[in-house]
């Protein structure tokens, strides 16, 4: 498998800053990067993240938002009109073209001299609210499964502007970013599907941990619920 996904490219990188209106440092604000950046283990040189339990690290090194959201979340919120673009959320990766339904969880890509592999989607936060200055906003982005996704770095490099990703490798055709999401947010999902997803090849460890926990329970309360 060699196949090219998406538009071209654009990188950004940034260190740390207070997020307004309290204050918290946050790397969202990041810098479109106009020559190539080395990307290892940890994500891209230059780059980092204000708060290390729910971003960043090996499993969530890079992060991808897909360049057409934006659209969507000016549709959603109007104010946001000419204030907003690929690079606003934190992304390292900006591509037009490409979305979750169209990735799945596992899925290598050749970037430049990297490889990357899909690990989960971004879980939307409080920041993005403040970032964005709109209310309703991070809620918005959960509920339209417009949360882009992380990668894993399995081959360190150089990545230039305007290079394509190139998909090499899908161990879970049948697992796209949406429906993994849809899961996760999904009241009372599928045992079975969930204990399946908690075991597919790529997923983040932390997300392996807690999709097993949450398939324990369903399990439990099914038994329960049976028994009754």
């Amino acid at each position: 498998m060699n196949e090219a996904l998406g538009g071209p490219v654009t990188l950004f990188a940034g260190g740390l800053r207070p997020l307004p209106p309290e204050g918290q440092m946050t790397g969202m604000f990041k810098t479109r990067q106009a020559a190539p950046v080395r990307v290892s283990r940890e994500g891209l040189a230059g780059d980092a993240q204000g708060d290390r339990r729910y971003h960043g690290g090996p499993d969530k090194a890079v992060h991808l938002y897909p360049a057409d959201h934006y659209a969507r979340l000016v549709a959603a919120f109007p104010a946001l009109a000419g204030e907003i673009g690929p690079g606003t959320l934190g992304e390292n990766l900006s591509v037009a073209g490409v979305d979750e339904a169209m990735v799945c969880l596992g899925d290598v890509f050749a970037l430049g001299e990297c490889r990357l592999q899909i690990t989960q989607p971004r879980r939307p936060c409080w920041k993005i609210d403040h970032r964005l200055g709109v209310g309703g906003a991070s809620r918005h982005v959960a509920d339209a499964g417009i949360t882009g996704w992380y990668f894993r770095v399995l081959a360190e490099g150089l990545i230039a502007p305007e290079t394509r990703m190139q998909l090499i490798e899908r161990p879970n055709p049948e697992v796209s970013i949406a429906r993994l999401w849809a899961v996760e947010t999904a009241h009372r999902p599928a045992v079975d599907e969930v204990r399946r997803l908690s075991r597919a090849e790529g997923l983040s460890a932390g997300w392996a941990k807690k999709l097993g926990q949450r398939a324990d329970w369903l399990e439990r309360h099914g038994d329960e619920r049976r028994s009754e």
